[in-house]
């Protein structure tokens, strides 16, 4: 599973004023430098903040697999990828947003339920960490 985002998000992919990441407790390899989850949230941080001003935003992220998916599963994995916008983004798909993931597999014959259900997770992991590669690198 891999996956690739572009990130223009109305919503804040840091908690508070940071320095820690949303997405911090899926940190790998010190990308945010390793400074972990706050053991305490910041007063107001789950309040929805956006950037300046309105201003429509959006991210886009696509996963592929080369995993033999039906149409109906490859929907489900992007579905379950959705999961990986609300890891790294806060708030996400708000009425600014246009946040959307799209899924690209081969046609096939369907993958046992524990295989679609690994998929889907993998894809929600992956597009969290491309969202947090594209604000990072």
């Amino acid at each position: 599973m891999g996956a690739l985002a572009v990130v223009n998000a109305a919503g804040s992919v840091v908690v508070g004023d940071g320095p820690c990441f949303w997405a911090a407790p899926w940190e790998e390899e010190h990308e945010y430098g390793g400074r972990g989850f706050p053991s305490r949230l910041p007063a107001g941080a789950l309040a929805p903040r956006t950037k300046s001003g309105v201003q429509e935003s959006t991210t886009l992220a696509v996963v592929a697999t080369d995993a033999a998916l039906t149409k109906a599963q490859l929907k489900r994995v992007a579905v379950m990828a959705q999961t990986g916008l609300g890891r790294a983004i806060h708030p996400v798909h708000t009425p600014l947003d246009g946040d959307v993931v799209f899924a690209m597999a081969p046609r096939g014959p369907a993958p046992a339920l524990s295989e679609r259900l690994r998929l889907g997770e993998a894809a929600a992991e992956a597009t969290s960490q491309a969202i947090r590669r594209a604000v990072t690198r």
